[in-house]
């Protein structure tokens, strides 16, 4: 495991990440409940790619089926990735830098505003590395089956896509064995909001 950045100043900075269908974007919104900012990944990804996004002229450039009235084609673009894995290597070489520009904007800002603690939500936290830039690490998980029925009620989920995203993320058990917390998200949302008012009085205290 790589070693931690040393910071000075600012709010404390928790890194939450988790499988799709664990429950994260709710334990998100249970943090900012609590006063933390949250910054959304795929939420920054999807800025990224709407019209007039950053992202949308070198996508065009390279894959110009995938996108359509001045906006980047999601759907299209995954083909692209699907059928040659190295397109995510070269779509993230660009996207992944601009993503951490937004994310130090947003850091900013909530040092500007006297946050005590943020969140960077975050579904790649330990694939890529951002992990070293947090004070505390937090995983969400569920059992496999729970996981599976959450994410196959989703639209237009199959179990070849659902075997795709998970492809690429390391294992839930190696992100447990790296968190610093972890949050089961399988036993109610009143037992998951109290694992995040413990965790965040840990992390303040």
């Amino acid at each position: 495991m790589k070693a931690r950045e040393t910071r000075k100043g600012g709010p404390k900075i928790i890194g939450l990440t988790g499988y799709i269908g664990m429950g994260k974007s709710t334990t998100a919104r249970m943090f900012g409940a609590l006063g933390c900012p949250v910054f959304d990944a795929d939420a920054a990804v999807h800025t990224l790619y709407a019209k007039g996004g950053r992202a949308v002229p070198i996508i065009r450039a390279v894959f110009p089926d995938a996108v359509r009235d001045g906006a980047v084609d999601r759907k299209r673009l995954g083909d692209h990735i699907r059928a040659d894995p190295l397109n995510l290597k070269v779509l993230e070489s660009f996207v992944h830098p601009w993503v951490g520009d937004m994310r130090a904007r947003f850091l900013t800002q909530a040092k500007i505003d006297g946050a005590k603690a943020v969140v960077f939500d975050i579904p790649l936290l330990f694939e890529t590395g951002a992990d070293t830039q947090v004070d505390a690490t937090v995983v969400v998980t569920a059992p496999a089956a729970v996981q599976h029925a959450r994410v196959m009620g989703r639209a237009g989920m199959t179990d070849a896509l659902f075997a795709m995203i998970l492809s690429k993320q390391m294992p839930d058990a190696e992100k447990r064995k790296r968190a610093d917390y972890i949050i089961e998200t399988d036993k109610g949302l009143d037992a998951a909001r109290a694992r995040v008012e413990e965790i965040l009085a840990k992390i303040l205290g």
